[in-house]
């Protein structure tokens, strides 16, 4: 069961933002209902230390391929167009 932790009153501003006091995250995920009720879920971002080592040297080794010129030819890709 969840517990209230603390409730305020806010104001939407010129902008349509709206602060949320002592917020313990940057960002958040918002969902919005059709019965008015607005649901904030914290996101954290990824630390970069987290990516692993082999996926961190796969991505040198592509730019490297990049800046090399070791490239593939360009992919059509009209044919997944929807302006037909």
């Amino acid at each position: 069961m969840k517990s209230l932790i603390k409730q305020y009153d806010t104001k939407i501003d010129s902008k349509n933002r709206f602060t949320i006091r002592g917020a313990k995250y940057g960002y958040y995920h918002v969902k919005e209902y059709n019965n008015g009720h607005i649901e904030l879920i914290p996101r954290v971002l990824v630390n970069p230390d987290a990516i692993s080592k082999k996926t961190l040297n796969m991505m040198d080794k592509a730019v490297e391929n990049f800046k090399n010129g070791k490239i593939s030819e360009p992919i059509d890709l009209s044919k997944y167009s929807e302006n037909k």
